[in-house]
């Protein structure tokens, strides 16, 4: 019986801790049919990275400032404020933090791979 309870007692821990190995994290990205997807934790999906972008502002409040080229008035931005850029590689999602615009990836710290995709690797240029 006392090794039976052994056994028992190990395989659950090595259950327990195998699991949380393969967790997936809210913003990594991954590859699948050769399209990149974002992990999002609250919706437990997959979902294209523009996609996560808009939900994740969706649920702190919207695009702040929409989506467009030229950013909006610096003296009307306030802190957290979001707004989709405009770039000729694409899209990359801003947000307003400690005075200046910045990559919502260098804010929330998703995969580094957002700062790669589509406008974000040419924001700054």
């Amino acid at each position: 019986m006392k090794k039976f309870v052994k056994l028992a007692f190990i395989s659950l821990l090595l259950s327990f801790f195998t699991s949380n190995l393969f967790a997936l994290e809210n913003g990594e990205v991954s590859v699948q049919n050769g399209k990149q997807v974002a992990w999002n934790e609250a919706t437990k999906k997959w979902q294209n990275l523009e996609e996560f972008w808009r939900d994740y502002a969706k649920k702190n409040g919207g695009l702040t400032w929409g989506q467009s080229k030229t950013y909006p008035p610096y003296n009307d931005v306030k802190e957290y404020d979001l707004f989709m850029v405009e770039v000729a590689s694409g899209l990359c999602l801003m947000e307003f933090y400690h005075t200046r615009w910045r990559r919502a990836n260098d804010v929330r710290r998703w995969d580094d791979k957002f700062n790669e995709y589509a406008g974000c690797a040419k924001v700054f240029d």
